[in-house]
């Protein structure tokens, strides 16, 4: 399945240039993973496309505002939330106070650290996917022939491995099998997890929507 990078631009409503510098990258993982149809393709930009902020970025922000935190994170960051959450007069959280939410949210889960070892920064969301936590960035990088686990900054700066990241965990999940019978909903709870929110979920359709016009997809 090979996408153009009009169709992309149309898909995900985002400038030509955006969409030719990521087509390569993005046609390379559709083939490699078995993304073969325009069902397939269709449902994989979609997803991505909500992931990556309309491939606008590669890795996870923590610029949450106080409120923002505690409804993603919960009890995890509750105790801290009003520290470091997006203060009055801020425009985003800076970034030295990112990395303290990122170590205290992702310590101690699938194979991190402590938030004192830095893990839930290094292993952050990465990736058209967002890869996240040691564990998956070790399965990710087993998978690709990559030491992502001593390089992960490679799934943010490198176009290539953040196509594959997205395509490998496509395909250990079963991506195409859930687009095969239709199952859109279920593709995405399997990707955001059984708390994706109801909002999650319909930007997830409105991707869609917009990917299968452009691939021409009933």
């Amino acid at each position: 399945m090979i996408v153009t990078p009009i169709q992309l631009s149309m898909a995900l409503l985002i400038p030509i240039a955006r969409a030719t510098d990521w087509a390569a990258p993005q046609n390379a993982a559709l083939i490699e993973f078995g993304i073969s149809t325009p069902a397939r393709a269709a449902a994989f930009i979609a997803q991505i496309g909500h992931e990556s902020a309309a491939l606008s970025r590669t890795s996870e922000s923590f610029d949450y505002s106080v409120q923002g935190l505690i409804a993603t994170f919960g009890k995890r960051i509750a105790a801290n939330a009003a520290m470091l959450g997006r203060q009055p007069g801020e425009r985003a959280v800076p970034i030295e106070r990112q990395i303290r939410i990122a170590n205290i949210v992702y310590a101690s889960r699938y194979g991190n650290g402590d938030a004192a070892s830095g893990d839930g920064w290094r292993y952050r969301g990465g990736g058209l996917k967002q890869i996240t936590f040691h564990d998956n960035y070790a399965a990710c990088a087993a998978a690709l022939g990559v030491n992502l686990l001593v390089t992960p900054e490679l799934l943010v700066t490198d176009k290539i491995l953040a196509a594959r990241s997205a395509g490998w965990f496509w395909l250990s999940i079963g991506g195409n099998a859930y687009v095969d019978r239709g199952d859109f909903d279920g593709l995405s709870t399997r990707i955001n997890g059984v708390g994706i929110t109801v909002d999650s979920l319909a930007a997830r359709r409105a991707r869609w929507k917009t990917c299968k016009a452009a691939l021409g997809v009933a």
